[in-house]
């Protein structure tokens, strides 16, 4: 029985096979670097994911603040913490201590409300305004079927900003924070006394208006 010869392999074999050897090995270490490249590189899109995971934070942080807020009652407070003044005082707004502006600049007011602001945003150096809309009627107040009252204002929101709002029912017997004894109901809205509440009344019946708190946060 006769044995398949071997070829002998010559120089040129070889050095084709090295060759060929070193070009795949080239392949694949240019394959894996590039790799690496694309899972560790910061792009633009992995820059806008992150801002857009910040900014979802910062919103459901705003959301369950007046939520819990609204469950025990110091939303409501907070709303209704409006000096009507007299006719011997300038004291009116929600900042009753400032002769220039009924809106406080420098944090939340001094209630329960503002302290959860101060805890959640302020003292994370993220910035907010708050502001309290409401409806008018358009019979009466120029056809604009909402306006607002600011409570705080501490600047002009960056493009990152975001809102969280939370609507209060109030009712004509409601009373004044602000005010032991007072209801809305005995209290002048403010388009018809300088010294009055800034919502108005919206109809006859025993609702009064219906209070919209807005938050817009930002980071400084």
């Amino acid at each position: 029985m006769s044995h398949p010869r071997s070829v002998p392999i010559g120089p040129d074999d070889r050095g084709q096979a090295h060759t060929l050897e070193a070009f795949v090995a080239a392949m694949l270490l240019v394959a894996g670097l590039t790799f690496a490249l694309q899972a560790t590189a910061v792009t633009p899109l992995s820059a806008s994911t992150s801002n857009q995971h910040v900014e979802n934070q910062q919103r459901a942080a705003a959301t369950d603040l007046l939520e819990t807020s609204a469950a025990n009652g110091d939303l409501r407070e907070a709303v209704l913490d409006w000096h009507p003044g007299n006719a011997t005082t300038d004291s009116l707004g929600f900042n009753s201590g400032s002769e220039d502006r009924d809106y406080y600049a420098a944090g939340g007011p001094p209630n329960a409300f503002g302290d959860a602001l101060d805890r959640t945003f302020l003292d994370r150096r993220i910035a907010f305004n708050v502001h309290v809309r409401y409806h008018v009627d358009p019979a009466s107040y120029d056809e604009t079927p909402m306006k607002r009252q600011q409570m705080v204002y501490m600047g002009t929101p960056s493009d990152n900003a975001v809102m969280a709002s939370r609507t209060i029912t109030v009712s004509n017997d409601t009373t004044l924070t602000a005010s032991e004894n007072e209801t809305l109901a005995e209290v002048p809205p403010d388009s018809d006394s300088d010294k009055g509440f800034y919502a108005p009344p919206v109809d006859d019946g025993p609702i009064y208006n219906h209070l919209e708190v807005r938050i817009v946060v930002w980071r400084m």
